[in-house]
């Protein structure tokens, strides 16, 4: 026999014969004394790993591996094929996460403080009128969007099976959540919403270990959407006219509570919740002949089934709430082209030294007085948006004038830019300036510009052409050839032409575009009602199995 000494997973001397063991019998007995898989162990000696030929029909002996007495061999933990598939999985589900956070975070952050949006991702807060809403600080404003954002993903993710993920990113939002005022998380909701959902997550994965935290939640759950509906949902009855889409939310809640009671040996509890859901549910459930009768009028699915929950079934009431609530998505979907034109717009005029947007509000006043469109902006865009400093600064001749030759300096730059040469190059060929600026303002390629002077007659050299002043309806005109005061304007109030830039703030923003349309796409499907689209297949099956399991302890009892 040959001593062999092993360090590592499991240390000491091992007793070998060194021509008749081969290496999966040494790698077997070090899994055995360390009590890992053998797939798992890794043997190293002599610095090298130590590898069997699986394909030779008469594997290797130790000897012929060049192992000797008193060798030293170091046995290492790797992963087993299937661990190590586990923990591939784990890491890249782990990384999905954290993109997940990381673009919501951007997303969130992008609208509040006054910066300018990205047209791609236009995401703004919502009443279920459809009305904006602004949530009192930016801390609040962007906690809420980041909140509300990783709700609709968690929703997508219990809609697709993940429920593990999904109790991540629901984690995730209520984290949010947290950092916003609690008085303001009392205006809505999605707070107690997504108290019901986490819970859903725990009873989809049989999870008992979270009883005590899935009646907690609940009781905030029930309490939270009492606020906001109003007792046996009278505010929300009142306020929709005795519509009430939240009856298939209470269903769940219902169901959950029952559960819970179950579990902790409530019966007589569990089986009142249990029977409110199950009556509950027979509300919400619509003859197939009824759906049809709505869908055969051209609508969907879906929202037929909407439509007759909402509306207690009756086909015209239905019908009638379906082509009101066509009209205000067609409304919706042009006051959103109209919220795109203004973001670009807002593009145009660039952004404040404090990298805030131009206030379209603020422009629209400005304008009302009588001021040209790009004159109000570029003045409001100078002073922060304060609409008084704006306006005295328009009403001052000689600032009002610096304002537009800056405007028409800018303008020419664009021009420039797009047609590859610029008035000095021009005036360098020995084209007189007013005729190269007035060459540039008909625009062409740089070839056309050049032949259209080449056949020009000869400007006066003491003349400014008429298209080389800047005229506006407010302030006269000013001569564009005027640079030093260009410069002078330009230098006290530390201007560029970095204003008809998106603000990087120093460096350039890195986005994940994949995530982020992830996000924007589960968003884009969410309405004023969706948040009550429950398919109830799951709670039919649950509530007839606790009613099932509840009699059964009855009749035992």
């Amino acid at each position: 026999m040959t001593k062999l000494k092993v360090a590592g997973t499991w240390g000491g001397i091992l007793e070998v014969e060194l021509d008749s063991w081969t290496l999966t019998m040494l790698r077997d007995e070090v899994a055995n004394r360390s009590g890992l898989d053998p797939e798992s162990i890794k043997l190293i000696c002599a610095g090298k790993i130590l590898k069997a030929d699986d394909g030779d029909d008469d594997p290797k002996t130790l000897a012929q591996l060049g192992i000797k007495e008193n060798s030293k061999i170091l046995s290492s933990r790797g992963a087993a094929p299937d661990e190590g598939k586990a923990i591939m999985a784990e890491e890249e589900r782990s990384r999905r996460l954290s993109r997940l956070k990381a673009a919501a975070t951007a997303l969130s952050k992008r609208h509040v403080d006054g910066s300018l949006p990205m047209e791609d991702y236009n995401i703004e807060l919502e009443d279920q009128g459809g009305q904006q809403v602004k949530f009192g600080s930016e801390t609040d404003q962007s906690a809420t969007m980041m909140g509300l954002m990783l709700h609709a993903k968690a929703k997508s993710l219990i809609e697709t099976g993940l429920y593990v993920d999904a109790l991540e990113v629901l984690a995730m939002a209520e984290e949010s959540f947290l950092l916003c005022d609690p008085k303001i998380l009392e205006l809505v909701d999605n707070i107690p919403i997504m108290e019901i959902d986490i819970v859903w997550c725990y009873f989809l994965l049989r999870d008992l270990k979270c009883l005590s935290d899935a009646g907690f939640r609940l009781v905030k759950a029930r309490k939270g959407l009492e606020r906001s509906h109003g007792k046996d949902l009278s505010r929300v009855r009142l306020l929709q006219a005795g519509q009430c889409p939240e009856l298939a939310l209470y269903v769940r809640l219902e169901l959950l509570e029952g559960v819970v009671a179950y579990h902790t040996g409530q019966n007589d509890k569990a089986l009142n919740a249990l029977k409110s859901a199950h009556a509950k549910l027979l509300q919400l459930q619509i003859p197939d002949e009824t759906l049809s009768v709505v869908m055969g009028m051209g609508f969907h699915e879906k929202d037929a089934k909407r439509a007759l929950r909402l509306n207690n079934k009756d086909i015209a009431t239905s019908v009638d709430f379906l082509i009101e609530e066509r009209a205000k998505r067609a409304q919706k979907h042009k006051d959103d082209l109209q919220r795109q034109k203004e973001i670009f717009e807002q593009k145009t005029y660039g952004v404040t030294p404090m990298n805030k947007a131009v206030d379209m509000q603020m422009l629209d006043r400005l304008v009302l007085i009588g001021y040209a469109r790009d004159l109000a902006a570029e003045s409001l865009r100078r002073h922060e948006n304060d609409f008084q400093k704006a306006l005295d600064a328009l009403t001052s001749p000689e600032v009002n004038s610096s304002i537009q030759v800056y405007i028409e300096s800018r303008k020419r730059k664009r021009q420039e830019q797009q047609v590859g040469i610029t008035v000095d190059e021009l005036v360098s060929m020995g084209f007189e300036r007013g005729q190269a600026t007035s060459a540039l303002e008909v625009g062409g390629k740089r070839e056309d510009i050049i032949q259209r002077l080449l056949s020009s007659p000869a400007a006066n050299p003491g003349t400014a052409s008429a298209s080389g002043s800047a005229f506006t309806e407010n302030g006269g005109a000013t001569s564009s050839t005027n640079h030093e005061i260009v410069a002078e304007a330009k230098d006290s109030e530390m201007e560029d032409d970095t204003a008809d830039e998106i603000p990087s703030n120093g460096e350039e923003e890195e986005r994940d575009l994949e995530v982020e349309g992830d996000i924007a796409d589960e968003i884009a499907k969410v309405d004023a009602l969706s948040a009550y689209d429950i398919n109830l297949d799951k709670e039919v099956e649950a509530i007839n199995e606790y009613l099932v399991m509840l009699d059964a302890s009855q009749d035992s009892g």
